[in-house]
């Protein structure tokens, strides 16, 4: 199983206090990554380091400013010399019937999904080039979305836009950013439980008619996003980048 050997790297995971954010960090945890989770909210960091340990430093950080964006960068230095893999998990969404969609709708989701997603990397990059070889290049992984690829059955339309961008983006890093040993992909979740999809799979007749219309007939679930995650950040996943993985059981072969 060396192959997929995460033990040992520094990871940032953003959004790690909650959702699938919370399930990567567990993860790389449990698989002997030490791992450095950042989100907003202080409270949900807190308790997913009390529960994963010594191997979970929390650091609390709103990604979608460029303050926000230095403390993170700063605190990493705080604790290593390097960044093996910078998982960019943060994001919102919005929702809003097209007459009434606000600026704001767009400009909060951009500002986080997007731009952050951009600045947090590049905050970074002096950390995930200290960690870069050859043989072990340091890693950049972008949560997507299956809704960067299909149109939604909601009025999502920041949310899907960024998811779009994102990916988009994520090819251009990589162009750049793997001659110097950093790989750069995106993994395109479908329905994961979550509080961003508790709208739709938490409701039971809408829940059922979303898992009907999942060829593998489940929603995502912990090991799933998981075993993504640490297949690209391990010695099994040197050689890809400039790829979006989709991890949707199937979701987008239908659409």
């Amino acid at each position: 199983m060396s192959l997929f050997d995460v033990q040992g790297k520094f990871c940032v995971v953003t959004g790690g206090g909650r959702g699938i954010g919370e399930m990567i960090t567990e993860g790389l945890v449990d698989a002997g990554a030490t791992v450095l989770i950042t989100s907003r909210k202080a409270e949900n960091l807190a308790a997913t380091a009390e529960r994963l340990g010594d191997a979970c430093i929390p650091v609390a950080a709103d990604l979608a400013t460029q303050e926000g964006i230095d403390h993170l960068a700063a605190a990493a230095a705080d604790h290593t010399d390097r960044v093996d893999v910078l998982v960019n998990n943060a994001g919102i969404a919005w929702g809003a019937p097209i007459d009434d969609f606000p600026r704001k709708g767009f400009e909060r989701v951009l500002d986080l999904n997007v731009t952050g997603v951009f600045h947090t990397t590049q905050a970074l990059l002096p950390l995930l080039r200290a960690a870069a070889t050859a043989e072990d290049p340091a890693r950049v992984i972008t949560i997507g979305s299956v809704d960067g690829f299909t149109v939604p059955e909601w009025e999502t339309y920041s949310y899907s836009a960024s998811k779009a961008a994102v990916h988009h983006m994520s090819r251009h890093m990589a162009k750049r950013l793997t001659p110097e040993h950093i790989t750069v992909n995106v993994i395109a979740p479908g329905f994961f439980p979550s509080d961003m999809t508790a709208f739709a799979i938490g409701d039971e007749e809408r829940g059922e008619a979303l898992r009907a219309a999942i060829p593998r007939g489940r929603f995502g679930d912990a090991d799933d996003i998981t075993g993504a995650v640490v297949f690209l950040a391990s010695r099994a996943g040197a050689y890809v980048t400039g790829a979006v993985l989709p991890v949707d059981g199937g979701v987008r072969t239908t659409l």
